[in-house]
């Protein structure tokens, strides 16, 4: 009867990480996240990175699965990275960037922001102040006036 209560430390944990992500996280932690919206173009340009740094690894000659374990990553990770998964992280396309040693390339993002220049010079541009022309207030004609 005593052996039945018993468990092992393994088991313990699991125990322990079930309870702590339902009552402090919610019950539906454990549930995958909505993926983002993403319009056409932006697809698009995910897919040419994608395509990009797959054969970038390629050109190293790296396996998928060397990619994953250097950057921290699951080898499923660096597959949606690599077809352009708008779902993947940020941060997981960073860490294929510098496995591959491209890092440096992110310094190129949004470095030229033609259109928040435009929008801080417009801002910085005198505005015209529409010239106000003095009405003359109407004579009333008294009764000194007329004599």
């Amino acid at each position: 009867m005593g052996d039945r209560w018993l468990a092992t430390s393994g088991q313990l944990h699991n125990i322990s990480l079930f309870w702590t992500k339902s009552f402090v996280f919610g019950f539906n932690s454990e549930m995958p996240r909505k993926p983002p919206v993403v319009f056409p173009q932006e697809q698009r340009l995910l897919s040419e990175l994608g395509e990009r740094l797959r054969l970038a690894r390629k050109r190293r000659k790296l396996s998928n699965e060397v990619v994953a374990q250097r950057a921290g990553l699951s080898r499923t990770t660096v597959y949606k990275v690599e077809s352009g998964d708008p779902g993947a992280t940020l941060g997981s396309y960073v860490r294929v960037l510098a496995v591959l040693g491209l890092e440096g390339d992110l310094g190129q993002l949004a470095a030229d922001d033609r259109v928040g220049r435009k929008l801080q010079d417009l801002a910085l541009e005198p505005v015209p102040v529409a010239k106000r022309h003095k009405t003359k207030a109407a004579s009333v004609a008294t009764p000194e006036d007329s004599a």
